[in-house]
């Protein structure tokens, strides 16, 4: 399905990974997900499902049923930091919870005007 192969190559951009990262965050095989993204073969209802939630979107998205969940240059860096949040442990992701807190406080800051 020509649809299919094209959302999941877009979706893997979008989240600026690589189809070798999504096939490992799907848990099968770079060759296998070659194989979804070239067409040689389609996936069945639960690795459908496992490849939508990886790519953040939903199967109906990735059938040609649906439209974009978000567009926009901040929805696709937001999509990529959601991904990638997602494959960290707890400990390491409350680091970066911590790290996105500081970075945002500072843009509540009035400027610094030099006393």
């Amino acid at each position: 399905m020509k649809i299919f192969t094209e959302r999941l190559r877009q979706r893997a951009v979008d989240l600026g990974i690589s189809n070798a990262q999504a096939a490992r965050r799907v848990g099968i095989l770079e060759r296998r997900y070659a194989n979804y993204i070239t067409g040689e073969r389609e996936p069945d209802l639960d690795m459908l499902a496992k490849i939508a939630k990886v790519l953040e979107t939903t199967p109906d998205y990735l059938l040609g049923f649906g439209e974009t969940p978000e567009k926009g240059k901040r929805a696709k860096l937001m999509a990529r930091v959601n991904s990638a949040a997602r494959m960290l442990p707890d400990n390491e992701l409350e680091l970066v919870a911590v790290q996105l807190d500081a970075l945002a406080a500072q843009h509540k800051k009035p400027p610094f005007t030099g006393l």
